[in-house]
């Protein structure tokens, strides 16, 4: 299969799908049969609760929406950065760069419905250790994006600059037999 649509592509697209809808049916959960927005904290673990939060900014709680104009501005922007992460991960022809650009897609897409719908995104997970709370609370999108950030940060740093280096030694290969 040549063009836009390859294998691996289509696997990225499905692999955003679905983050997207297990997020939803998540946060539906969590909101629906296990009324956490009445109930508030279920203690799971030891180290991690169910915590109803509304987050009505984004990455740590900032740019706070706190009018509708900002509220549809986030949504424009974050759309706006979910379609350049689309365009990107349809130009990538490795499946762990679709991957790992998936993963960013997917989690955008479920935290811009929840904004577009409710003008906030639901965060519930609340990983802890004692008092001590490593990351704000969150939910399967945010988790997502930031794995997917990760892969994209790591592959970048580690592993094109193997690939340069294999097509350096490759054209010098060349350029001695000729």
């Amino acid at each position: 299969m040549s063009g836009l649509f390859t294998r691996n592509r289509l696997i990225g697209l499905g692999f955003a799908a679905f983050i997207a809808v297990i997020d939803q049916i998540v946060k539906w959960y969590v909101i629906g049969p296990l009324d956490l927005r009445l109930v508030r904290n279920i203690e799971l673990l030891p180290f991690f609760d169910l915590t109803y939060t509304e987050n009505r900014g984004i990455s740590l709680g900032m740019f706070q929406a706190t009018t509708m104009e900002m509220r549809w501005l986030l949504v424009l922007v974050t759309a706006a950065i979910a379609l350049v992460v689309l365009v990107w991960m349809m130009r990538e022809k490795l499946l762990s760069d679709i991957l790992g650009l998936a993963l960013i897609l997917g989690g955008a897409l479920g935290n811009i419905r929840d904004r577009w719908e409710l003008g906030y995104v639901i965060d519930y997970a609340d990983f802890h250790i004692g008092t001590f709370r490593p990351f704000l609370v969150f939910n399967i999108a945010d988790a997502a994006i930031t794995i997917g950030v990760l892969i994209i940060l790591a592959r970048s740093l580690f592993v094109r600059e193997k690939d340069e280096n294999t097509d350096a030694e490759s054209v010098q290969a060349e350029n001695e037999h000729a």
